[in-house]
Order: C-alpha cells, then structure tokens, then sequence
C-alpha cells in the first residue's frame, strides 16, 4: 500500500534551484497535488543553511499551513567559486569539509528535526536528495572527499531519524534519495550536459519512486530509478 495520499499537499525546500524548481513545476501539473509552497534563501519565509537559526524559524512560520503529505529537501551543494571537489588526499582542507558538512549534512538533518513537526501525521513522506557517491560500499574511484563524507555522514543521519519515526511517526516515511546526473550548475563542470538529463526528467522519476513508497521503505536510500542503494 502506497503511503503518499490522493489528495496531497507539498512543500519543497530549496525550490530555487535546478531540481527544487522542476518539483514545484511537476507538482503543479499534478491534479493529487492541491497545493505546493516552496522556500528557498530569498522566499517569504527564507531558509539558508548559512544560518543555522534561519531553518526553525522557516519551520515555525510555516506551521500555520500545516499539515503536508509531502517534504522534499534538494538543498546540497558540490562546488563553488572558491574550490572544486578534491581529487587527491593533498588536496583536504578543512574549510571546505566544515562548509560540505554544514550545508549537505548538518542542515538537511536540522531541516528533519524541525520540518518534521509539520508532516501530517496520518500519511507523509519526507525525503531529501543525496547522492550515490556518499555510499561507503559503492566509493570504487576515490576522490571528492568532502562531498564523500557530507552524503555519507547525510545518509547516517536520515537512517537514525528513520528509526526513531519508526516509534513517533510510524505512518511517515523517510528516505535518502538519489537524483542521478541532472543538467544544472553542480554537474555542469563534469560534462553534466552530455551526461545528465533534464531536471524535469529527473524529477519525474523520483516523484514515481515517492508514489510508490510504503512504510517499510522509511530509512531506505533510492535510487531515481527505484534501485535500493547501499549505504
């Protein structure tokens, strides 16, 4: 049995971006999803992994819609201006593996804590984007350790919380979700344009995983395509 109800409420975090943007565009195709709110750094009630403090106050002001069927967290990031992933030992620094941590882990699991609060307690799944190379048992290359290490660290947080929904919020799903190569500015440095595909494309796919999810799947880390992933 399918846990994501017929009607439906959503609410996306990050929808600015590449993917966040093509879930709000999806959601507001689709005639189950009655409402979608997106939040964003420069959205009416801003969120911005920078501060900390400003991911409760997103939650708290947001309360007042309550409840949603739907979260899905697709804030992360690889790269910036400043510095690229590693691709040797030598090349670790501690800036920018406290700047991975904080957006790609410590965020989306404060993002868990307080957004939570806001899941319909009825039927709800939450889900949040990670990435198949934070998978231990699949690092077959090496290299690009800090985002390594952020969706790793990322993919152990949403699993302990998914145990302890597994108590508080049994009818709640929540999962680790990976998008695939996805044309946008993360990947477009590594030939994401030959290799990736359409943000809408990829969003379609995982809203067709998230429809399909039963509560056994809560703590699971997907794949777009379905796949189970290992940790």
């Amino acid at each position: 049995m399918t846990l994501l109800p017929s009607p439906y409420r959503a609410l996306i975090i990050g929808s600015s971006g590449t993917i966040g943007s093509a879930f709000i565009e999806l959601l507001q195709q689709d005639p189950a999803c009655t409402e979608v709110v997106g939040i964003h750094r420069h959205s009416e009630y801003p969120i911005d992994y920078q501060q900390p403090e400003s991911i409760e106050a997103a939650a708290k002001a947001l309360s007042s819609l309550a409840p949603f069927q739907l979260i899905i967290n697709t804030i992360g990031v690889l790269h910036t201006k400043g510095w690229m992933p590693e691709k040797k030992l030598g090349d670790l620094n501690s800036e920018q593996l406290i700047e991975l941590m904080k957006i790609n882990a410590i965020g989306p699991a404060l993002s868990i804590q307080h957004f939570s609060k806001l899941l319909d307690l009825k039927n709800s799944i939450m889900a949040t984007l990670s990435a198949k190379v934070g998978s231990i048992e699949d690092n077959r290359l090496g290299g690009w350790y800090s985002y390594r290490a952020s969706k790793a660290a990322l993919n152990m947080l949403i699993k302990t919380a998914a145990i302890e929904f597994g108590r508080t919020k049994p009818n709640t799903a929540l999962i680790a979700l990976h998008p695939g190569t996805v044309n946008s500015r993360l990947s477009q440095p590594f030939r994401g344009e030959q290799i990736g595909r359409p943000a809408l494309d990829a969003a379609k796919d995982m809203l067709q995983v998230i429809q399909n999810l039963g509560k056994a799947d809560s703590g699971c880390f997907l794949s777009y395509s379905g796949e189970k992933l290992p940790w």
